[in-house]
């Protein structure tokens, strides 16, 4: 067939390699003029990595990433480690690959030298999708520049604010959280002393939390921080915002969080928004994957690897004798559970971040201190449900 997807970002650009691999036609429109992705960090768990080396993908991506030595939270002003679980040996050991942290820019330079050298021309930039139209015998795209392409496919894998959503479901009509996330990425080497510890951490506080992890070899540090604000702000990736309100956010917060918002070039902020679970995913030839369809808090780092795994589900059920409206609702049914499942624990996790005062804290943190120091397995245990998934074996 031939599979058109709106959108050039992670998972755009994993379906289409996905879709090529199993012998479909793949066009990719972006609406950017340069394929590329803000400045900024993923963590890309086994489930992902899993999906990525079926595709091929996982040694171009491993080779500029950073294998974390453990999963640790620590309070954010003090800095005292309230536990620090092994992570290296123990991803592949337990969840069956590695855990690993990723410049967003590497990832989709990876996807798109892979699929550019297996279907050279299928990328297309600075063609952003304005709307589609269908029939029994395909589904047409139709640009913004007013330019038509038809296939037999449409993928609307076109972020938070879909076009191809939008016409499929009407406007949506998201929630402000009452959280504000800043995002920041700077050299190790110019914050001395005060460099985050080679580990997925997780600084917890009073109505405000920062997670701060390794990417390049260990040559950057990135750092997603969040504050509960009753102003409503732009929901953008690439919305800037000042040094002043970033470090005033995290006054007297532990200098391995204020050092990178001192020395990073850029601020983005943006407001963090919830959504209600779509009631469908698809009609007729047209589907949602991703952002579009299943917008993820930050507070599990599944967002991108949801995106991953939906393509790679995607694929597969669009090369089977299925019609392209059966395959796609069976996609969706196979994926909805598994989505709506993430998108709830990160909102859990958005609540157990930020207690707000020090009974609250004790109660919460200080089981998991105990539990970090004699039970281990344990806490990776909670997380097996997420990382040994495998949608490459089902």
């Amino acid at each position: 067939m031939r599979v058109l997807i709106a959108g050039g970002g992670i998972g755009g650009l994993t379906a289409a390699v996905a879709l090529q691999r199993l012998g479909h036609d793949v066009l990719v429109f972006e609406q950017a003029g340069v394929l590329d992705e803000v400045g900024a960090g993923i963590q890309v768990s086994p489930n992902g990595m899993k999906v990525l080396k079926a595709l091929g993908v996982a040694a171009r991506v491993s080779r500029d990433a950073f294998r974390p030595k453990a999963l640790e939270m620590r309070m954010g002003r003090s800095g005292r480690r309230l536990f620090d679980i092994p992570l290296r040996k123990a991803a592949i050991n337990r969840w069956g690959a590695d855990y690993l942290h990723v410049h967003r820019a590497d990832m989709v330079d990876a996807l798109k030298e892979v699929l550019l050298e297996r279907q050279p021309g299928s990328i297309h930039l600075g063609c952003k999708a304005a709307s589609y139209s269908q029939d029994e015998t395909g589904v047409r795209l139709q640009l913004q520049s007013g330019d038509v392409f038809e296939g037999d496919v449409l993928v609307g894998a076109d972020g938070i604010h879909s076009v191809i959503r939008a016409q499929m479901l009407g406007p949506d009509a998201p929630r402000y959280t009452g959280m504000t996330a800043w995002r920041a990425v700077a050299p190790v080497a110019s914050l001395g002393d005060h460099a985050p510890p080679p580990t997925a951490s997780v600084w917890v506080g009073s109505r405000r939390h920062a997670v701060t992890y390794l990417l390049r070899g260990g040559s950057l540090a990135n750092l997603v921080g969040v504050v509960e604000r009753k102003e409503q702000l732009v929901e953008s990736w690439t919305a800037e915002g000042s040094r002043e309100d970033a470090l005033r956010d995290f006054q007297g917060w532990n200098p391995a969080v204020t050092t990178i918002l001192e020395k990073a070039d850029v601020l983005h902020r943006w407001a963090l928004y919830d959504r209600d679970e779509l009631p469908r995913w698809c009609d007729g030839r047209v589907t949602l994957l991703g952002d579009a369809c299943h917008p993820m808090l930050p507070f599990l780092a599944q967002g991108a690897v949801m995106a991953i795994e939906d393509a790679y589900v995607l694929a597969q059920h669009l090369s089977g004798e299925a019609t392209p409206e059966t395959a796609l609702k069976a996609y969706e049914t196979a994926r909805k559970p598994r989505t709506s499942r993430v998108q709830a624990g990160a909102r859990a996790n958005a609540r157990l971040f930020h207690r707000r005062n020090p009974l609250t804290q004790m109660s919460t943190y200080g089981p998991m201190w105990i539990a970090g120091r004699t039970m281990k397995g344990f806490v990776h245990s909670r997380n097996d449900w997420l990382y040994r998934h495998d949608v490459t074996c089902s």
